[in-house]
């Protein structure tokens, strides 16, 4: 055989060798878990210790992602936006967006500002206005994404059409998905099984028929999903070891001593059971990967998580610290980002109005109805006050002051701050005039916005008193690939955060706000950004809503 054509075997054979292992990477990360059937979940909720095969099978789904990258196959390339401040950049958007309910409306907001002021509040918002045209310029902000990462995304719930809220938005956004489950809902009123007895005949006639579900699209999935138009590699789904609160035995427990008793008053006990969610399953960490040479060191690491609500700011600090010792030996550009519930207390306040859409999908069947059981029913819900109050809600970062003006999340930050990888580098803390929104300097303003007092909050109850009742919960945190000390301001600034922004005014603009969460976006400059001129604020002073 001729030199030549040796070559051309051994260059052919090559080729096929790298196809080969290509498709078997390909493969292994679209491996899926079994989903479960209805009887299964049934047996989910009454059994709490499950047969093996059983507890096998939930043990998959719980440490397995489901994985896409359809997109990419298709051709799908990223956006790489393109400022003169920036030059080309990757923008991540974190939002944590309430089981994805108000679905239209949430795929609108990341696609079609045409779509988007059709569903706006127009009476609040009516065509030529200054807010109407603000509302709309960050429809067109995370129009330009090319990482999101969602929390709190349904599969299978009723709540949600039984939509796959993660594998559909992907679809009409056309990127790559990573989907890990946090939790299987099989509370009886998730599941259908709820027999209301502490209510009315007719009561629960029209209770168990709003609740009846379709079992043969029934999956009861909840958790936290990556998207992204590069494709995800490495990507990795792993709960936390430590679980503040039990969601299946706390939450059981919750209620039955209610039902058996009977101590109780009828509104007193369906109240507990709007409150109570029997879930199997915890908090996680979805982990993936992103490799493109135009990204310094060619890859990056992202890490999507939700921390625990129903614990003290101890739980959450120890859960962080899981975290940071899962990443400590990640030598590449990273984000972490989600909803860390970082309300300084050990639950957030919730209202009525909104525990019954987080449980049925929609207001309007309880509004039309006018059930007798609803008549003075309350939830329990946050009561702050005073200026400390104020303080640490904005501003959860603030240091702790003892007896005088305590901060019990503090200590999370500090730990964050402190950490440094194995690589030597750190977390970007900085805050700069000429990187963030509204030329603000104080600590994170360049990756997460700040108002003139603290931060933009993130969530808030749908009836504020002032400033009680709003919070700032959800976060991106970003270590850069040359970031030694988190507040260097003469380090170098490549893919390091810029422009934090809190997009409250797209998420307040419809009629019923798209979720109880706003969503958080941050810019990532691909080379070393020249900047010249200072940023003024994100939204005009006289906008609606405020600041």
């Amino acid at each position: 055989m001729k030199r030549y054509e040796r070559s051309t075997v051994r260059a052919w054979a090559l080729v096929a060798l790298l196809f080969l292992a290509t498709a078997l990477a390909t493969q292994a990360q679209s491996q899926e878990p079994e989903l479960f059937t209805y009887a299964e979940l049934v047996q989910l909720y009454e059994n709490k210790d499950l047969p093996q095969a059983l507890q096998v099978k939930l043990d998959r789904l719980l440490t397995t992602p489901f994985i896409s990258n359809a997109a990419s196959a298709r051709g799908v390339q990223p956006l790489l936006p393109r400022t003169p401040k920036l030059g080309r950049f990757i923008r991540v958007v974190q939002w944590n967006i309430e089981e994805g309910i108000e679905y239209e409306l949430l795929s609108a907001a990341f696609s079609d500002a045409r779509r988007f002021a059709k569903l706006l509040d127009s009476s609040s918002y009516p065509a030529g206005s200054q807010d109407r045209k603000k509302i709309l310029q960050q429809v067109a902000l995370m129009k330009q994404a090319d990482v999101i990462v969602l929390n709190e995304v349904d599969w299978g719930m009723k709540r949600t059409a039984y939509r796959n809220v993660a594998a559909d938005l992907a679809s009409v956004l056309r990127m790559n998905y990573a989907y890990g489950v946090e939790f299987v809902e099989v509370d009886p009123i998730a599941l259908g099984t709820e027999r209301f007895e502490e209510v009315s005949a007719e009561d629960r006639r029209k209770l168990e028929t709003e609740i009846a579900v379709d079992k043969s699209r029934y999956r009861g999935l909840h958790g936290t999903a990556i998207l992204s138009r590069f494709p995800l590699e490495n990507v990795r789904l792993q709960p936390f070891e430590n679980q503040p609160h039990d969601w299946y035995t706390q939450e059981l427990e919750s209620v039955r001593p209610l039902e058996a008793g009977k101590r109780k008053a009828g509104d007193v006990v369906f109240r507990e059971k709007i409150e109570r969610q029997v879930r199997r399953g915890g908090r996680m960490m979805l982990t993936a990967e992103i490799a493109d040479q135009r990204i310094p060191g060619g890859r990056m690491t992202i890490v999507a998580t939700h921390l625990e609500d129903k614990t003290k700011p101890k739980g959450r600090r120890e859960q962080l610290n899981e975290l940071l010792k899962h990443i400590s030996t990640t030598n590449t550009a990273l984000v972490v980002a989600g909803d860390m519930n970082t309300s300084t207390h050990d639950g957030t306040p919730l209202s009525l109005e909104r525990a019954l859409k987080n449980r049925f999908g929609s207001k309007s069947f309880w509004a039309k109805q006018a059930l007798g059981i609803l008549t003075g029913i309350k939830l329990p819900s946050l009561l702050l006050t005073g200026m400390n109050a104020y303080r640490t809600q904005a501003d959860p970062t603030v240091k702790s002051i003892p007896l005088v003006a305590p901060n019990p999340e503090a200590e999370f930050f500090d730990d964050l701050k402190d950490f440094r990888f194995a690589d030597g580098n750190s977390f970007d803390f900085r805050g700069e005039s000429e990187r963030s929104i509204g030329a603000k300097d104080d600590t994170l303003a360049n990756s997460n916005e700040r108002g003139n007092k603290g931060f933009i909050t993130t969530f808030e109850v749908e009836r504020t008193i002032g400033f009680v009742g709003k919070f700032k919960l959800d976060w991106i945190f970003v270590k850069p690939p040359s970031l030694t000390d988190p507040n260097d301001k003469n380090q170098p600034h490549r893919f390091a955060p810029h422009f934090g922004r809190t997009l409250k005014e797209l998420n307040e603009g419809p009629k019923d706000r798209i979720s109880d969460h706003a969503p958080v976006m941050v810019d990532l400059p691909l080379d070393e950004p020249r900047l010249n001129r200072r940023v003024t604020a994100s939204a005009p002073r006289s906008f609606k809503g405020g600041r």
